[in-house]
C-alpha cells in the first residue's frame, strides 16, 4: 500500500517521523548518523547527564571527551569514522546532587530531538568483552515507564559469546518474559563489528543481528502480558553503563562492585573498554 510519509519539524526542533510501515523497495532513511566527527551532531543527540541511576548501576553520565569521543577514518574497522563511548575509573567521582561513583560513562539519546514510530532501527556496533559491562542500543517512549514502552535492540553484559534483545512495557516490565538472545557461533563474538536492528510495525517487532532473525513478537503475543505500547514516537538511546542488577544476575557478582568483575575493573583502568559505533540510522 502506497502512503506519504509525513514528516514534521516543530518550532523546537524536534522531527517526528510517523506513518505506516512500507516494503523494503520502497524504504526511505528518515535518519542517519555516521559520526564521522569531529564532534557530536548535537542537532541530533543530548549527552546525558546523571541525575539519579537505576538498576544499581555503578557509572555517573557525564557530558566529557574522557568517556565520548570518535576514531578517524577506516580506524578499527569502521566506516567514515566512528562513535566511541569509553568508561573510565574515577574514584570518588561526585555528581551535581552529592552522590559519588567510582565510574564515568556516556549516555546518548535523540529525545526531543529525533523521534519516529514504525520502521527498521540499526547501528554497527562493535563491543568489548568484560564480565559485567552493559552496552545498549535501544528505543524508548517519552512517557511513563513502563507504560510508555521501551525497545532493546541490544543489551550486552560483558559476555562475548550472545546479546539480548527485549521488550518492556505495562505488565511486561523489569525481569520481562519477552526477551531473547543472539548467540554468535565461534569464532564470531561481540568484539567484531556487527549490525543490531529491529523491524518494528503496528503488529510485531523483529529482532536480527547481521539480517539474521533471532526473535520475533507480535502483538497478540504481547498482549497476553499486557497492553501494547508500541504505537507511539520513541526515541534513540546509546549507552555503556557499568554493573548493575542485570550484570550481577549473570554473573553473580557482588564484589568488588555489584555485577562488576575485579578483572572488568583492571580492563578499565587499563582504558581497554570501548563501546564503538560506526552508525546509526532508521529505515522506513
Amino acid at each position: 500500500m502506497m502512503f506519504r510519509l509525513k514528516v514534521a519539524i516543530l518550532a523546537a526542533g524536534l522531527v517526528v517521523f510517523a506513518g505506516p510501515a512500507v516494503s523494503l523497495a520502497q524504504r526511505e532513511t528518515v535518519f542517519f548518523d555516521d559520526f564521522s566527527g569531529p564532534a557530536l551532531d548535537r542537532t541530533k543527540w543530548d549527552v546525558i547527564v546523571t541525575g539519579r541511576t537505576v538498576n544499581n548501576e555503578q557509572q555517573a553520565y557525564v557530558d566529557s571527551p574522557d568517556t565520548i569521543g570518535f576514531v578517524a577514518g577506516d580506524a578499527d574497522g569502521a566506516t567514515n569514522g566512528a562513535l566511541v563511548i569509553r568508561p573510565r575509573f574515577r574514584a570518588g567521582f561526585m555528581t551535581p546532587e552529592g552522590r559519588a561513583f567510582d565510574f564515568i560513562s556516556g549516555r546518548l539519546e535523540s529525545r526531543g530531538k529525533v523521534e519516529f514510530m514504525y520502521g527498521t532501527v540499526a547501528a554497527r556496533i562493535k563491543l568489548t568483552a568484560g564480565s559485567g559491562l552493559w552496552p545498549a542500543f535501544w528505543v524508548l517512549g517519552t512517557g511513563r515507564w513502563p507504560a510508555t514502552g521501551e525497545i532493546d535492540i541490544m543489551e550486552n553484559v560483558g559476555e562475548p559469546d550472545w546479546t539480548n534483545a527485549a521488550i518492556h512495557g505495562p505488565g511486561y516490565s523489569g525481569n520481562t518474559p519477552l526477551y531473547s538472545r543472539a548467540t554468535f557461533t565461534p569464532p564470531a563474538d561481540v568484539t567484531a563489528w556487527h549490525v543490531y536492528s529491529v523491524d518494528w510495525s503496528a503488529d510485531a517487532m523483529v529482532f536480527k543481528v547481521d539480517d539474521r532473525e533471532f526473535y520475533r513478537a507480535t502483538k497478540p503475543q504481547i498482549e497476553k502480558y499486557g497492553v501494547w505500547a508500541f504505537d507511539n514516537s520513541k526515541f534513540l538511546i546509546v549507552n555503556l553503563a557499568i554493573g548493575g542488577q542485570y550484570p550481577q544476575s549473570v554473573n553473580k557478582t557482588s564484589q568488588p562492585y555489584v555485577g562488576l568483575t575485579q578483572a572488568t575493573v583492571d580492563l578499565i583502568k587499563a582504558d581497554k573498554v570501548r563501546m564503538l559505533v560506526d552508525w546509526v540510522r532508521v529505515t522506513r
